[in-house]
């Protein structure tokens, strides 16, 4: 769809294809005084809106700028309070541990809010661009077909649209949503996410020599997203499944040193506690 500039670009473009050469005859001397006219106006309205549109654009990144600095104020605060709740006393170790995980839940939220205000920035600056690019070449623009869509939605769509559709218990196409995602966007913010969704798809399905290699990803080559702890408690998990004890129970152990305080520790403690219980049950007796 043409905007409003490419249609004026557009429209004066033709207009001079359409003007008549000097040599013309004297009656239409009045016509093309009146083209010239008409070819002056629409210059004028070009240039009224492309004023508007940098001045809305300003305000948009304005607030966009507004909205980044809200958020990062955001996780300064949920960090500092992370900061207390680790050096309250262990007489309070089981509240804290609660509060704690439900900061780590805000943190992560937190995280991917900015992360998506990134991407509105960087749609703005596009856009922008485009609009400048537009403007500086009128006529290869008006001469030039519309530019064909992307390969992939944009990001936040396509994630979004991954995520729901794994809610909602559709694991092959949301396989393939998350896979086109970490194809087109694997250094965004969210790409461990999408890895981490990977994984839980094909533990789901009981592919758990599959769902490690997943894990091992997320652990890897995101080492700072919001999903590490996660995927080290599943992929815990998913040894223990695989009937590989020592590994399992490595894994959950390492998990609890390097994050101490998450919910995913919390679990880890548990499924331990329950290893040691079923260790120590006695064997039933056939007759």
């Amino acid at each position: 769809m043409k905007t409003p500039v490419t249609a004026l670009l557009a429209t004066i473009f033709l207009a001079a294809l359409c003007a008549p050469p000097a040599f013309a005859a004297p009656g239409t001397k009045e016509q093309l005084i009146q083209l010239q006219t008409t070819v002056q106006l629409l210059q004028d309205n070009m240039a009224r809106m492309q004023q508007s549109f940098d001045e809305r654009m300003g305000v948009m990144k304005d607030l966009v700028t507004q909205q980044t600095d809200n958020v990062n104020k955001m996780g300064a605060t949920i960090d500092n309070l992370n900061k207390v709740l680790q050096q309250q006393n262990n007489d309070s170790a089981g509240k804290v541990d609660q509060v704690s995980g439900q900061v780590q839940a805000l943190h992560d939220a937190v995280d991917e809010l900015k992360a998506r205000l990134a991407k509105v920035s960087k749609q703005l600056d596009d856009i922008q661009t485009a609009q400048q690019n537009l403007a500086a070449q009128p006529a290869q623009a008006s001469a030039q077909p519309a530019p064909t869509p992307a390969a992939a939605p944009p990001p936040d769509l396509l994630y979004n649209t991954a995520l729901q559709d794994y809610n909602q218990g559709k694991y092959d196409l949301s396989s393939q949503e998350f896979g086109q995602y970490l194809q087109a966007y694997g250094n965004t913010d969210l790409a461990g996410n999408a890895q981490f969704y990977l994984g839980e798809i094909d533990y789901h399905a009981g592919n758990f020599d599959a769902a490690v290699k997943d894990y091992n990803k997320v652990l890897d080559q995101f080492p700072g997203g919001n999903k590490t702890a996660a995927a080290q408690l599943k992929k815990g998990f998913a040894f223990l499944e695989l009937g590989q004890r020592d590994q399992g129970v490595q894994e959950l152990r390492s998990l609890i040193s390097r994050y101490p305080k998450s919910p995913e520790a919390a679990q880890a403690k548990d499924r331990l506690t329950k290893l040691r219980a079923a260790q120590g049950r006695p064997s039933p007796r056939h007759p």
